[in-house]
């Protein structure tokens, strides 16, 4: 089974460079032909590269070695450089060294060199003057470079479900995309992020990330803690899940945003639309007025399980994407497809 993998630890080590070539030319009625040692090939990098057929780090392996560069030749022949060696990594992906970022590959084909490959050593052609007309000295190749890298996945999509546990986040993306995040009758039944794509029939598409369920306390890594919190930075905008069956609903909404906010300031401020769920529940029905009362943005109540008011959801949904794309073109960027 392939689990899903945020962080990972890697060490990377860039390919040795090739050592340079020691030989004399010599042929027959020219036996002095002088020194003809080539050059060694660089060794390969390490690259990092954003792909966005990958969804987690979890192919990413703990160590990587760089091709090494092969060594001069004899006639002046060069040694070939090694190969580089990609690897690839979600979008998302941040790269940390000593608790630093380095790199945030964010857009599909972005690449990092996390280690450089070691240059190549001369070979006694090099060391030829007027002085020295038969050198013997030679260099060894360098060593690539060694690093330790930390990398740190945070899910790229356009909107995240966030709710407390049980709300009927993994229901609701069920219910919206073909995605299939587990779904039980107890708290925290999704322990990993997922990605659902909305299709729309002008062939646009549009992802949703279930985040899962935070409690109260998540900005002190109570729970799954900032394990998960750092999966809704990269989101768009924000679709709050309330669980309408509840008393006093809109105390979930006032939470959800406290925790987002102590996190990160100003993540609470991002477009957002608020969902009642369980709609179908009998308590919920009266408990909708009471939630449209105290909250300023907009709600809209549906039903995951039996699928009421979906449409108003995916077509609200669009209009937001719609919005996004208009901003980021406006701004002169480029926004994230799937």
């Amino acid at each position: 089974t392939r689990y899903f993998v945020d962080h990972r630890k890697v060490r990377v080590v860039g390919g040795h460079g090739g050592g340079g070539g020691h030989s004399f030319y010599s042929e027959p009625r020219k036996i002095f032909g002088g020194p003809d040692g080539g050059n060694g090939g660089d060794g390969g990098h390490v690259i990092l590269k954003a792909d966005r057929q990958m969804k987690s780090l979890s192919t990413v392996l703990p160590f990587y070695q760089g091709f090494h560069g092969e060594r001069g030749g004899s006639k002046n022949c060069y040694g070939a450089n090694g190969a580089y060696m990609y690897v690839k990594v979600p979008v998302g992906t941040l790269v940390m060294e000593e608790g630093k970022v380095v790199a945030d590959l964010t857009q599909h084909g972005q690449e990092y060199v996390a280690a450089y490959g070691g240059a190549g050593g001369k070979g006694n052609r090099f060391f030829l003057s007027n002085e020295n007309r038969a050198p013997t000295s030679f260099t060894p190749g360098e060593p690539g470079q060694e690093r330790v890298l930390h990398l740190e996945l945070k899910t790229t999509a356009h909107a995240g479900l966030v709710g407390f546990p049980n709300a009927g986040k993994s229901s609701l993306l069920r219910a919206i995309s073909r995605a299939r995040p587990a779904v039980a009758a107890y708290p925290f039944t999704t322990l990993n992020p997922h990605v659902g794509i909305v299709h729309y029939q002008d062939y646009e598409q549009v992802s949703v990330a279930d985040i899962p369920g935070l409690i109260n306390g998540a900005h002190q890594n109570r729970g799954l803690g900032m394990a998960f919190l750092r999966h809704i930075e990269r989101c768009c905008f924000l679709l709050y899940v309330v669980d309408l069956s509840v008393s006093q609903p809109w105390t979930q909404l006032q939470d959800l945003k406290y925790e987002l906010e102590q996190y990160k300031k100003g993540l609470s401020e991002r477009p957002s639309v608020v969902i009642g769920n369980k709609i179908d529940l009998p308590q919920s029905r009266i408990n909708l007025p009471l939630l449209t009362e105290q909250v300023d943005e907009r709600v809209i109540a549906l039903s995951a399980l039996t699928g009421d008011n979906l449409e108003e959801l995916v077509l609200h949904l669009r209009e937001m994407y719609d919005t996004h794309v208009k901003t980021e073109q406006s701004r002169g960027q480029r926004p994230v497809k799937w």
